[in-house]
């Protein structure tokens, strides 16, 4: 009997019926594989714009009354502490640096000038710099390194709550006048004469007011000198000669931190022992100072920018008050004029230069 031929019509249903739906399958994988792409692809391209655009470069100003070649340890401390933070000279912020060299009368115009690059916030390293930024603008945030008086100078309504645009570190600290004559007093016997270097229209009479009451006590008559720009510096070490001063007091001053090496030099040359009010002097061959760290405000000072440029408003930042105090002794320059430092006060020094 022949062989019954195949049923090609049949075959092909059961050849091809099992295909389609493979086929539909595979269609429907596909199409969610694609929908996946499509919303990777989508994601990718959202992260892919987010790291294309540009990250804020904050600008800083930094308003100096001094030269810089005087603070070079101060600007340092404060770029460090900005480093810390995470700030990145060139990368996420710009500093606008500006420096009087000592001429007051050039900071207003200076402040002006980082006014008008519309800095974030404005650094400022002292009362007479944080005056001229303040009239030179009241909504731009300002940032004090330091200064002795800030409620009393008009830049803050309270301590706690400044309430302006201006807050940052304080070196306020009523009986650190006195403490300067009382080291002086101790290293110097029988000491009845101190001439007193200060700055007209700079908080130095508060300082002032702070020593009398010492010099009183102390039975110490002061000897007041004026020096209102670095051509009186040596002026008033003459006057302190002939005045029979026994010692000089150096009060803070935009005037004498300019120029610490000449101060310290004219101090050696009238053989007259020096108490400063920065440790700049003393590392300029000045005897001794004591004062508030002032490297370490700067430092600190870095975290007020910080928060600043991080949204929050310098009226509800409570300005802060010195906590660190440093006694620093020159031994070299003791011995250039003669002078012996009692053991006493050598104790009580936090740092002795030999």
């Amino acid at each position: 009997m022949p062989a019954m031929p195949y049923p090609m019509n049949k075959g092909k249903e059961k050849r091809s019926g099992q295909p389609a739906a493979n086929r539909s399958k595979q269609a429907g994988m596909v199409t969610k594989t694609m929908i996946v792409l499509f919303i990777t692809l989508g994601l990718a391209s959202v992260h892919l714009a987010e790291a294309q655009q540009p990250k804020k470069v904050f600008r800083i100003g930094f308003l100096g009354a001094s030269s810089p070649s005087t603070i070079p340890a101060r600007i340092e401390a404060f770029r460090q502490g900005l480093r810390e933070l995470g700030y990145v000279e060139g990368k996420n912020i710009v500093i606008e640096y500006r420096y009087a060299e000592g001429k007051l009368d050039r900071l207003s115009e200076l402040a002006a000038e980082l006014v008008r690059l519309k800095v974030d916030v404005i650094f400022t390293t002292g009362s007479s710099s944080t005056r001229r930024a303040k009239k030179a603008t009241s909504t731009i945030p300002i940032v004090m390194a330091f200064d002795v008086d800030p409620v009393g100078n008009g830049f803050v309504a309270r301590l706690a709550r400044p309430g302006g645009n201006i807050t940052g570190l304080s070196t306020l600290s009523p009986e650190i006048s006195g403490k300067q004559l009382e080291f002086v007093n101790e290293t110097i016997p029988k000491l009845s004469h101190v001439a007193v270097l200060r700055t007209p229209g700079l908080p130095t009479e508060q300082m002032l007011r702070e020593v009398e009451p010492a010099a009183a006590a102390l039975k110490i008559q002061l000897q007041h000198l004026d020096v209102r720009g670095h051509q009186d510096i040596e002026t008033a070490f003459r006057e302190a000669r002939k005045g029979r001063a026994g010692a000089v007091l150096v009060l803070a001053s935009p005037v004498s931190i300019s120029h610490p090496k000449q101060v310290a030099e004219l101090a050696a040359k009238n053989r007259l022992p020096t108490m400063y009010w920065s440790s700049e002097f003393v590392a300029a061959g000045g005897l001794m100072s004591y004062s508030v760290s002032i490297i370490d405000l700067y430092r600190r000072a870095a975290t007020y920018v910080d928060r600043i440029l991080k949204g929050a408003k310098p009226a509800e930042i409570p300005v802060e008050q010195p906590t660190k105090f440093e006694l620093i002794i020159n031994l070299k320059a003791a011995k250039q004029i003669g002078l012996t430092v009692p053991p006493n006060v050598l104790v009580r020094a936090d740092k002795v230069i030999k």
